[in-house]
């Protein structure tokens, strides 16, 4: 069973997001979506929330397994035999800051990572992005799934 995990907060989770879930769950038996717990912010979404979006927008993939975590990813891997890592680069600047993390988490367990290169359509979008954009009433149709954006006006709108 080969099997790769795709890390993230997913504060929402974004058309950019979706798109490196998809060729993962092509490439892969099994694709954990790693909800990442970091109890000193405070997201827009619940982590509960966004499992229940992403699981909403992969179920038709048939192969993709959506939990949080907390601690270390590496120690997440080691716990689901999991001896991979797939991360999205939009640009040079990411590339940077993963590689580093990359290398740790090779260093710590011997856990690959994989880079892959986002679809340029979504090169510039990130889950801050598009809730700034909504925040002033902007469009953001076409940077999130439907199940996405009409949890993102709803939660707007009470905020």
């Amino acid at each position: 069973m080969r099997r790769a995990v795709c890390p993230g907060s997913f504060d929402p989770i974004t058309n950019g997001h979706l798109d490196i879930i998809a060729r993962a769950s092509r490439l892969y038996d099994e694709v954990y979506v790693a909800v990442m717990i970091n109890k000193s912010k405070k997201g827009l979404f619940e982590i509960d929330e966004r499992i229940e979006l992403i699981r909403e927008v992969t179920a038709e993939y048939g192969n993709v397994i959506v939990e949080a975590f907390h601690g270390l990813l590496v120690d997440y891997c080691k716990q689901r035999d999991i001896p991979a890592i797939v991360k999205g680069l939009r640009a040079v600047s990411d590339f940077d800051y993963e590689l580093q993390m990359a290398q740790m988490n090779m260093g710590l367990t011997g856990v690959e990572t994989l880079f892959v290169p986002t679809n340029p359509t979504y090169s510039f979008l990130s889950s801050s992005l598009v809730k700034e954009v909504a925040a002033w009433g902007g469009d953001v149709s076409h940077l999130v799934p439907p199940q996405v954006l009409g949890a993102l006006n709803e939660r707007l709108r009470k905020a």
